[in-house]
């Protein structure tokens, strides 16, 4: 079977794999075939694809060729109409964002499988692609921050006097919540932690961050480990608390998120307002409506001298090892679908494909793509 891997559109500068990864594919029996170009946001040229055991084509011929084109985002819709009927496509889905896009697919007879929906489950983690993009923001956004502060992260003794570290607050304590908060205390701040999950309360004091709790908050063990709404009283509880913090926070990172929902706002105008001039908020969430209630995706602004980064393209920023990571997850993937002839195959009975595959043979598949998009469940 051959795999084909296609050049991203717009700003993104990340592929689906890169040469190593690539081989890796080529051991499994499979044959690659690579759009022209399509590493080049990645710094990674044809040839060294050619070098890995892949032939390279343009576009229209590896979409013709191809039995699973691999992409990091779905494949603009004028390419739909190029797909045949029984070709899958492995890509992060999104599907409230793309859902006429997947309706397309699936009308048409396409296979996707939704990256983004992999279980959380432990035979899946070396799978987990959002796990694997969430660590890259959470690195980028502390240093991002660090950059906008003016003024240190750690603190100083000098002749000169004593700097006080900064105070970062950490909204949402999953995957990148953890890494910001990693990556923050190695630069020296003071941390402070928000999550309505009391289950991530050790691994936030683990890394040397301070959880701060509010009480009576739901929690859902089917969520498989996310976030869940909360009730109209607890968000007012959580609001105030954070209003608290932020007023005397020199940083916050906003990563809180409900998959299939828009973010919660946890970071009102007047919070903003109560900020001190110089500070700075990156928001994470920003794609998703943001935490933040005066965030702009893809845009800073300055609120009364507070900086708000809406930022969710990190990952894109930091092509090379995102690439590499999110190539990595894919082939853990691909491994437990290629049978002994090269040949992917699509067996609904396992767990981690069944809840990745979105649509297949006509059909929605995907329990949680069903909830999403409210889709009567079968």
């Amino acid at each position: 079977m051959i795999a084909g891997i296609l050049r991203e559109t717009g700003g993104e500068k990340r592929v689906a794999l890169l040469p190593g990864e690539t081989a890796a594919l080529v051991k499994l029996g499979l044959k690659v075939l690579v759009e022209t170009g399509a590493g080049e946001g990645a710094f990674t040229s044809d040839d060294q694809y050619l070098a890995a055991g892949a032939a390279v084509a343009g576009r229209s011929e590896v979409i013709r060729d191809a039995g699973l084109l691999l992409t990091v985002n779905p494949p603009v819709s004028e390419d739909i109409m190029l797909f045949r009927e029984g070709q899958m496509i492995f890509t992060v889905l999104d599907p409230v964002t793309n859902r006429e896009w997947l309706e397309k697919a699936r009308s048409r007879k396409l296979s996707v499988m939704a990256l983004d929906l992999v279980p959380r489950i432990t035979r899946a983690q070396s799978m987990d692609i959002l796990s694997s993009m969430a660590t890259v923001s959470g690195y980028r956004a502390v240093l991002e921050a660090a950059t906008m502060l003016p003024r240190f992260f750690p603190m100083f003794m000098s002749a000169a006097g004593t700097i006080k570290p900064a105070r970062v607050l950490i909204l949402g304590a999953g995957v990148a919540g953890l890494q910001a908060i990693a990556v923050a205390r190695k630069l020296g701040a003071v941390v402070e932690v928000f999550d309505v999950r009391s289950a991530v309360r050790d691994e936030v004091k683990s890394l040397g961050g301070k959880f701060i709790e509010v009480e009576g908050a739901s929690e859902d063990a089917a969520a498989g480990g996310y976030a869940v709404e909360q009730t109209d009283e607890f968000r007012k509880k959580q609001q105030a608390l954070i209003q608290e913090h932020a007023a005397v926070a020199d940083v916050i990172i906003a990563t809180a998120q409900i998959p299939g929902r828009k973010a919660p706002v946890l970071i009102l105008r007047e919070t903003v307002e109560r900020m001190k001039p110089g500070s700075v908020i990156i928001d994470l969430a920003a794609s998703s409506g943001g935490n933040c209630e005066l965030t702009e995706n893809g845009r800073t602004v300055i609120n009364k001298g507070v900086t708000i980064a809406g930022r969710s393209d990190y990952p894109a920023v930091m092509s090379v090892d995102a690439s590499r990571m999110f190539g990595n997850n894919l082939v853990s993937l691909l491994r437990i679908m290629t049978d002994n002839k090269g040949d992917v195959r699509i067996d609904l009975s396992d767990e981690i494909i069944a809840g990745t595959t979105a649509v297949h043979e006509g059909e929605y598949r995907s329990q949680r793509v069903k909830q999403i998009l409210d889709i009567k469940l079968t």
